[in-house]
């Protein structure tokens, strides 16, 4: 499509390329389909060659292919995102950050960079990557069952600051508004609770038994005996009752999204 329409603007490569900043070996090989074009270069020919467009709206498909490709699990972790893909059903119980299904971008950024021993830009870049893109089952049809119980103190500490604070509150605000996710606060004044031992996931694939995932301090675990199973599904019911209402813990979202 590039070249034809570079014909029939009467223009080579050599004089496509200094026009869009390109070298002649780079459009070359870009029209032999030996190169993939970044989404810009597609936006930035498209006004040249006057495509009207046609070349333009390609980009975002260019986009989210190469995002696909970045996608790269760790190997302990591909486990759990093959059955999560999966899922007809996800139930959080986190403690220390947001879960990673909720995660905005600059979040789950912050997230990777405080990792230790430290990760490299790379592996950072392909986490984040791989954690955006678990995120489209949200969104999916039909979609999964997701419920998640968040603690209070979650939601106060200001990981990666004022500001990327705020935007994961409001992204947590316009999660809590979609049919098929319940978002409930377990407040700060709950003196005890069900969830002492810490954060665990439950989650049932297609078709499948319902399954445990738990990671602290870089160990995971995915607990598939129906008993074990079975207790930590009556733990987060236990907790669910303990915390705030969906639209109790929406309106402290909105309060504290207030105060910060």
């Amino acid at each position: 499509m590039i070249k034809s329409a570079r014909e029939r603007a009467g223009l080579n490569q050599r004089q496509l390329g200094q026009r869009v900043g390109y070298g002649e070996e780079q459009i070359s090989s870009i029209e032999r389909g030996r190169r993939t074009p970044q989404p810009e270069f597609l936006v930035t020919v498209d006004g040249v060659l006057e495509c009207g467009g046609l070349l333009a709206v390609l980009a975002d498909d260019v986009a989210l292919a190469k995002a696909r490709r970045r996608v790269r699990h760790p190997e302990w972790f591909r486990d759990y995102a093959d059955l999560e893909a999966k899922a007809v059903e996800v139930c959080f119980y986190s403690t220390l950050i947001v879960p990673g299904l909720f995660q905005t971008e600059r979040y789950a950024r912050t997230v990777f960079t405080a990792r230790r021993p430290l990760l490299d830009e790379d592996t950072i870049e392909q986490r984040v990557a791989a954690r955006l893109a678990r995120q489209q089952i949200l969104t999916r049809w039909p979609p999964p069952t997701v419920t998640a119980v968040i603690e209070e103190s979650v939601l106060r500490r200001g990981i990666g600051g004022r500001q990327i604070q705020h935007e994961q509150l409001e992204h947590l605000l316009e999660l809590s508004h979609l049919r098929n996710v319940e978002i409930q606060v377990l407040p700060l004044d709950c003196e005890s609770h069900a969830g002492m031992d810490g954060p665990f996931i439950l989650l049932t694939p297609h078709g499948k038994q319902q399954v445990g995932y738990s990671e602290v301090q870089g160990f995971n675990r995915l607990v598939t005996a129906p008993e074990e199973v079975r207790m930590l599904a009556a733990r987060h019911g236990s907790i669910r009752g303990q915390a705030l209402s969906p639209s109790g813990s929406r309106t402290l979202v909105e309060n504290l999204l207030g105060e910060s």
